[in-house]
């Protein structure tokens, strides 16, 4: 069964890092989830307004949100009881990730996509 990840912050703009994810995780076999309250579609996948929306379990959150918006969004994210949780360059802080752990969550400030073994350049912005 493959893996699932849910995007936080997709984006239909193929230049952003939020759209670049959805393809590297969906090009590495897994099944991916955009999040995204303004978007029904994204790379052809359905996307969901809020990740308590999505109808499976989730293994990954891939964030790509200002860090603010990642904070309000870290009880929502305990709930869905992820195996990790990726607060990508831009999306996190140190304290982000120590009132993550501090919630139980398994937290990262890295690049999820290179997590993968993928490299975010090799996704055009076209």
């Amino acid at each position: 069964m493959a893996k699932t990840v849910a995007i936080l912050g997709a984006s239909a703009s193929r230049r952003k890092f939020g759209n670049k994810a959805v393809r590297a995780y969906r090009e590495a076999g897994w099944t991916v989830y955009p999040v995204n309250p303004h978007a029904t579609e994204i790379e052809g996948i359905k996307a969901y307004q809020t990740l308590a929306d999505i109808p499976d379990r989730i293994d990954r959150v891939s964030v790509y949100l200002p860090p603010e918006l990642s904070e309000a969004l870290l009880d929502e994210i305990a709930e869905v009881q992820p195996q990790d949780v990726y607060f990508n360059p831009g999306a996190g802080t140190p304290g982000l990730v120590r009132e993550a752990r501090a919630r139980g969550i398994t937290a990262h400030l890295a690049c999820s996509i290179v997590a993968i073994g993928q490299r975010p350049d090799s996704f055009g912005d076209e």
